[in-house]
């Protein structure tokens, strides 16, 4: 194992949402409703991949808590950031999941993602749905909502199993380790990578 992953790891159990849990099952399942609804609309309307790229980071700013996500993937290597880097880097990391998860989204053409079940776990709720895509066998969609943002959003993704927090961390830590922990260069190649 390495130092890296030992250090994001260690700090990952830092960074879980914690809230006063005023959301309920109800309030989670609408967002998640909300969620599923915009994705099956932008998969079954036609457009360009670029468009289609443009309206999944729209649904991803709307729907998602960014700052923490963004926040996790950076892991540790965010405390040595300056606040217009973290501004700059939550940017950057936006266009970068939304253009490497609408890729993902865009295989679910001529299929849809249907919502099945809430639950709480710990201090948050996961919504579970499920993908119907043509050709295959159906698989799992979760999605952690939280309200520690203030509002209903989702923090965290497993498709099939894989865990978005998780992957992006590790991802982005190996970004940041072949820039040679250059911050500044990460943020700048985000915004075309995905």
């Amino acid at each position: 194992m390495s130092r890296r992953f030992f250090l994001t790891s260690s700090a990952a159990t830092l960074l879980v949402p914690t809230s006063a849990l005023a959301l309920n099952d109800g309030q989670a399942r609408r967002l998640v409703d909300g969620l599923v609804g915009e994705i099956n609309t932008v998969i079954d309307s036609g457009k360009t991949e670029s468009a289609m790229y443009k309206e999944f980071e729209r649904i991803f700013r709307k729907f998602a808590d960014l700052p923490y996500i963004a926040a996790y993937a950076l892991g540790v290597d965010g405390r040595r950031a300056t606040g217009t880097q973290k501004k700059a880097f939550t940017n950057a990391f936006t266009g970068y999941v939304s253009r490497k998860y609408g890729k993902r989204f865009r295989e679910f053409i001529g299929g849809r993602l249907e919502v099945q079940g809430v639950k709480q776990v710990k201090s948050f709720y996961q919504v579970r749905t499920i993908a119907h895509l043509r050709g295959e066998a159906p698989f799992e969609v979760d999605f952690h909502v939280s309200d520690r943002s203030g509002k209903d959003l989702f923090f965290n993704m497993y498709i099939e199993g894989i865990n978005m927090l998780l992957t992006e961390r590790e991802e982005i830590g190996a970004m940041l380790d072949r820039r040679k922990g250059n911050i500044d260069a990460l943020i700048r190649d985000l915004k075309t990578a995905g």
